[in-house]
């Protein structure tokens, strides 16, 4: 028993007049994964042919596969045939299987030699369909939060997850032995997905712990559907694809939400994360003060109270507020300080070019550098000569002392005059 290839053009649209029986899918929704064949005669698409005999395809019945459907040929609950191309199908007793695969190739052949039906027509003969398109917006959520460790708040954390994921049928026949109760004329994906979605939800648990491992951001992960679909494959991948014949293709994160506790967590590191900017911080202080001399000068015990508790407020938190400002005011300066953009020391030319400090010889004309008087600060700071305290210490610039010959200024202690070279 196997089925033939029909050309479309012989079929015709009086097929359905004739006495054998035509046979196509019966409704199949976007969450339809299998339903039975049934007959069909013009004027009615779904009517049954009572002139057949019950669960028997007659010998040159036809068979109409679509885009996207795997039908298989069973007699006596094995498959005896199968086609995933679409086109007409003739049915002929004598033929060995034909095994149209289409685009699934060798797999679902090796797993047609494993449950092949080798022998004479059977009594219960049935076409099955099984659809191949992606199934799609199947829900799930976790039941128990998922712990997830986060490197960048350094803490463990727990997150709830929901969404929708959606599965393909990789290998039909595979599915029809495993997945597809017996004696069910049409299963809907929502009907054997309970089983399925708690191995999901394990296999989500898995993944998101992947996540965290690779250093990502607990925050990111709802944007990292693609790198959980990834995960999830390898992680069901033994469980689905192997024993099922079917597969996770993608997995999309609705929403994330985080138990009490870490939502604490992240909201302390957040905070505290602003209140390292001393700008944040200063204004917090201030308002804070405000809020402060507010409380204090709403007073019920009248004006004059209101009063004094305002003075109260102001030198209590006066002293307090100063304090922290002031080091506010330090680190804003230091922080400005560094991100100004430093000055380079330059020496300027007699031809007008400007040099670097360092530079022996001018750039433009080749002119030596002239010499510059400086004074030498007891830190060991050099220091310009028209410098009066050192900016490295502080200390004050030591009376200069003068060439007795050429009236050149000398470094404090010279022995020698370094302009002419008299003896000190």
């Amino acid at each position: 028993m196997g089925i033939i290839k029909a050309i479309a053009g012989a079929i015709g649209g009086g097929l359905a007049d004739q006495w054998l029986e035509v046979l196509e899918p019966n409704d199949m929704s976007d969450t339809t994964v299998f339903t039975t064949g049934v007959t069909v005669r013009q004027g009615d698409r779904r009517s049954s042919n009572t002139k057949g005999t019950e669960d028997t395809v007659s010998n040159g019945s036809i068979i109409h596969v679509y885009d996207n459907q795997f039908m298989m040929l069973v007699d006596g609950g094995k498959v005896v045939d199968y086609t995933a191309e679409p086109g007409y199908y003739k049915v002929d007793h004598s033929s060995l299987p034909s095994l149209f695969s289409g685009k699934l190739g060798e797999t679902v052949k090796e797993t047609f030699s494993r449950f092949k039906y080798g022998g004479v027509p059977s009594s219960k003969q049935k076409v099955f369909f099984i659809n191949l398109q992606e199934i799609k917006g199947i829900k799930f959520g976790t039941r128990n939060p998922v712990n997830y460790f986060d490197n960048f708040y350094n803490s463990e954390l727990f997150l709830r997850a929901f969404g929708t994921y959606s599965i393909k049928i990789t290998d039909p026949i595979k599915f029809y032995q495993e997945a597809v109760p017996r004696n069910a004329g049409r299963v809907d994906i929502t009907e054997i997905n309970e089983q399925y979605l708690n191995e999901f939800l394990e296999g989500l648990a898995a993944a998101v712990n992947r996540l965290s491992a690779d250093g990502e951001r607990i925050s990111f992960v709802v944007s990292k559907g693609r790198e959980l679909s990834k995960y999830m494959s390898e992680a069901l991948d033994e469980e689905w694809k192997q024993r099922r014949g079917m597969e996770v293709l993608s997995v999309g994160i609705g929403s994330i939400s985080y138990d009490e506790e870490s939502q604490k967590l992240i909201n302390m590191r957040n905070q505290g994360a602003m209140l390292g900017d001393p700008g944040v911080r200063e204004g917090y202080v201030q308002g804070s003060i405000a809020r402060g001399i507010e409380a204090a000068g709403s007073n019920s015990a009248g004006s004059m109270a209101g009063f004094v508790g305002v003075g109260v407020g102001l030198q209590g938190a006066g002293g307090v507020g100063a304090a922290f400002s002031q080091a506010n005011q330090t680190q804003l300066h230091n922080a400005a300080e560094k991100s100004a953009p430093q000055e380079t020391a330059t020496w300027k030319c007699a031809c007008g070019q400007a040099n670097k400090a360092d530079a022996k010889f001018c750039a433009e004309c080749g002119a030596k550098k002239p010499e510059t008087a400086s004074w030498k600060c007891s830190c060991g700071k050099e220091n310009e000569q028209n410098a009066k305290f050192c900016p490295s210490c502080g200390a004050k610039r030591p009376e200069a002392n003068a060439c007795k010959k050429c009236g050149h200024a000398l470094e404090q202690n010279a022995k020698f005059c370094p302009d002419c070279g008299e003896k000190q």
